[in-house]
């Protein structure tokens, strides 16, 4: 049984929902989440807080491995996380990796609750806080580019994805999992920020950090250009669609499950 605060969404009275949390991919981008989340909710006293379950699981298969057809699918992992976050009380779904929402539809199959898409939310984020933007530099995992999540729901808003070129990638990629294996910020943010300013050099109006480690050492204060934290604006949607301030939205497009 879901244990829930009433709210008022208008004269109707709602009822808080139990946030639940696919994470562990990797375990800091999931603390980074829980922790923006808990920055971002306006409480009076901890009770007025979300209640959130949180299967932090390090051990789903590699996202971006899986996507180049090199290693083993996470779907099935993915989709029994999910299942049991709902059958624990999780009454609305996120997951704290973007990579991993290639498999998107392999989890909103195994569960009858909402899901909120990291990707959507963070493309919507471009529009409502830069509306005159054009082009989105995108900092995200050769997964996520791969399977085109950003690109195309980044297309279907009418901006034009800008990426890294394919040797920036190769750096890009080598950061990411040194970010994963725990380096040190301080040793990690010069790349980054380099590779963020050739986005910008060659036009991005925007940049999004289109993946969960981006946050952890690349921050609005490095960069010229409006930076986009996917991390924490899904933080902040997820507060407003618990609480019942906005409706939570519904599937923008059904994804391919051999992504």
């Amino acid at each position: 049984m879901q244990e829930q605060i009433s709210h008022f969404n208008g004269d109707q009275p709602f009822q808080e929902l139990v946030l639940g949390v696919l994470g562990g991919m990797g375990p800091q981008a999931t603390a980074d989440f829980l922790a923006k989340l808990v920055q971002v909710t306006p409480a009076g006293s901890e009770q007025e807080h979300l209640r959130v379950l949180v299967d932090s699981n390090p051990k789903v298969p590699d996202r971006n491995r899986a996507i180049a057809g090199q290693g083993t699918s996470p779907a099935p992992v993915l989709a029994a996380m999910a299942a049991g976050l709902e059958r624990a009380g999780a009454g609305l779904l996120v997951m704290a990796c973007n990579t991993a929402h290639a498999f998107e539809a392999d989890v909103r199959s195994a569960v009858r609750i909402p899901f909120v898409s990291i990707v959507e939310e963070a493309c919507d984020a471009c529009l409502r806080e830069t509306p005159a933007a054009r082009v989105a530099g995108l900092l995200a995992a050769p997964g996520c580019i791969a399977a085109g999540l950003y690109q195309s729901a980044l297309a279907a808003r009418g901006l034009r994805p800008l990426l890294l070129e394919p040797p920036e990638q190769v750096v890009f990629d080598r950061l990411l999992y040194q970010i994963k294996l725990g380096a040190p910020a301080s040793d990690i943010r010069p790349e980054m920020r380099r590779l963020a300013l050739t986005l910008t050099d060659r036009g991005a109006d925007v940049l999004v950090a289109a993946c969960t480690e981006v946050p952890l050492v690349l921050g609005q204060a490095d960069v010229e250009r409006p930076l986009i934290d996917a991390t924490h604006n899904l933080a902040v949607r997820c507060v407003r669609y618990a609480r019942g301030l906005e409706p939570i939205p519904s599937p923008r497009f059904t994804q391919d499950k051999d992504n």
